[in-house]
């Protein structure tokens, strides 16, 4: 039976009373745990009831660790349990449709990691699913929260830099995941590039309509093995006339690489990366700057946290999400487009993946 205490949320149709919204995560693994400690430690509106992996030991592990009542090796616990109002889903890829349907199904609200799908018809049956059944969907692109980047689209949207000109995108790893984790990502499109696919709609507040994309393996041969690349570029063209450029490589040795710049008529706004300090150190070998943050769990510590508050603000006050399931899509079908441009060695026009 659900909990009808005063501070407890109604999680499915109408406007939620104020309180706290109580989750399920399912996933236990390097994402859900960094969303696990955010909702346990730092965010007094969530309360966690459930985290659930197929790897039982892993749930078990990540509920001891941030005190969370509950563990389980069956998602399907998640969806049968009454006392929960919303799902954060982190596990593989392969899984998210699904789970967002089932999790629809059951009246949660649902917070879901990128991509929705590796194919448009998955990510079509799941906001199919949502919409049928009223319940609210977040997509997991933090670095929309991360203030660096959000600094630059507010002075997009401010016209501080005038009509936009040319948006540059630099992604770079410090490493290469596992090729076991590669082979099962959908490839750098789908699980690296597609962050930048969404900074790229996000920074302009405008629509791409044309994309063009070359890659290499230049970082481990079993990559291509794996049948992906590790290096890329990708040109866009956007309909308001604007050009983009994304680049991406899954190495960099000096840590994690993320950039943007946005050249407008009236000048240009950018940001670099984030360092441990701001210590410069001249002197007669040369002028040494500390390192960027080493991968994204340091880079974005703040974003994940934000973008969870921003959910929870949404159940709360029964508003629209700040990252929709359109916002979800959009960036597939660009990473599908980059990928048969890149197998056909052509411009792909978008209209050509989603009509």
């Amino acid at each position: 039976m659900r909990d009808e205490r005063p501070n407890h949320i109604h999680h499915s149709r109408g406007t939620p009373n104020r309180g706290t919204v109580r989750f399920a995560i399912i996933g236990a693994g390097r994402i859900g745990r960094v969303h696990a400690e955010n909702l346990t430690r730092h965010i007094p509106e969530a309360e966690v009831i459930v985290i659930a992996d197929v790897f039982e030991e892993a749930a078990q592990k990540t509920a001891q660790c941030f005190g969370i009542p509950q563990a389980s090796g069956d998602p399907a616990d998640v969806f049968h349990n009454d006392s929960i109002d919303a799902v954060a889903i982190c596990s593989s890829t392969n899984t998210h449709a699904e789970f967002i349907v089932q999790a629809a199904q059951a009246g949660k609200h649902i917070f879901c990691e990128k991509p929705i799908a590796l194919h448009l018809a998955a990510v079509d049956s799941a906001l199919a699913a949502v919409e049928k059944n009223d319940v609210k969907l977040q997509i997991g692109f933090n670095r929309r929260f991360d203030p660096n980047f959000r600094g630059v689209r507010d002075a997009i949207r401010n016209g501080e830099i005038g009509a936009p000109y040319l948006v540059h995108i630099t992604s770079r790893d410090p490493a290469p995941p596992p090729i076991s984790y590669i082979e099962m990502s959908g490839g750098l499109f789908l699980d690296m590039m597609i962050h930048d696919f969404d900074m790229a709609r996000f920074l302009l507040d405008a629509e791409v309509e044309e994309v063009t994309a070359s890659g290499a393996v230049r970082v481990d041969p079993a990559i291509a093995q794996a049948g992906d690349i590790d290096t890329a570029v990708v040109t866009l063209r956007y309909c308001n006339g604007a050009l983009g450029v994304i680049t991406n490589c899954r190495q960099a040795v000096y840590g994690y690489d993320q950039k943007v710049e946005v050249l407008g008529s009236l000048g240009s706004v950018s940001c670099e990366n984030n360092t441990p300090d701001r210590v410069i150190r001249q002197t007669s070998v040369g002028v040494i700057y500390p390192k960027p943050l080493y991968f994204f769990l340091e880079r974005y510590q703040l974003a994940y946290a934000d973008e969870m508050r921003s959910f929870i603000r949404a159940i709360l006050d029964d508003t629209e999400v700040e990252v929709t399931g359109s916002d979800g899509r959009m960036p597939v079908a660009l990473a599908l487009a980059a990928g048969r441009s890149l197998q056909e060695k052509r411009s792909v026009a978008l209209r050509e993946i989603s009509p």
